[in-house]
């Protein structure tokens, strides 16, 4: 049995990989990886005396986290786990490693579409166009990529360099849903 350590930017590369994600492991994480066998052992979710063996360590907004991955070694009753997920998420903060990943990693790589964000006739202060596209990413589950952006747009060296990060990020709308932006007219921010 071993934790390994991997970054955020993994998980968001293991798209064809499904686990069970736990926030805030504190402590000695071995008893972790322990314990939460032995839960699921005596739920009867783990069968034939398997056991999860190969789990992963990483850190995100501050929290410990652990991923137990699914893998053809671990047999288990599905209905059971995701009954068992639902019952004892207030304790662990369990979550499935897709919903995990689109919902506070912004999706997998390659996947990232650009969210619409209403900057056209908006208080034209970088500072003001960069708050709400921050705001629209955190609302559209991309809260590293707001971060991201928003230490790209900081250390930018101009406001067009800082808008043109802003547009990396977001699809720079209007707002109405029938007009189109067409980048050849310009804009007025």
């Amino acid at each position: 049995m071993s934790i390994k350590d991997i970054s955020t930017t993994d998980l968001r590369r293991m798209k064809k990989t499904e686990g069970l994600v736990f926030q805030g492991c504190g402590g000695d994480l071995q008893e972790w990886v322990d314990g939460i066998n032995d839960m699921l052992t005596e739920s009867k979710v783990l069968l034939d005396g398997k056991r999860f063996s190969d789990v992963y360590r990483f850190e995100n907004n501050g929290l410990t986290c652990l991923l137990f991955p699914f893998n053809p070694d671990v047999k288990f009753d599905t209905g059971k786990l995701a009954m068992w997920r639902l019952s004892t998420h207030s304790q662990f903060g369990g979550t499935w490693l897709s919903d995990y990943v689109s919902n506070e990693l912004g999706g997998y790589l390659g996947e990232r579409v650009k969210p619409d964000c209403a900057l056209i006739g908006e208080n034209g202060n970088i500072f003001h166009l960069a708050g709400k596209a921050a705001q629209t990413l955190k609302q559209n589950g991309m809260r590293m990529e707001a971060r991201e952006m928003l230490d790209k747009v900081m250390s930018s060296g101009s406001y067009d360099e800082a808008l043109g990060v802003i547009g990396d990020y977001v699809n720079i709308t209007d707002g109405s849903e029938s007009e189109d932006f067409d980048e050849g007219q310009g804009m007025s921010l």
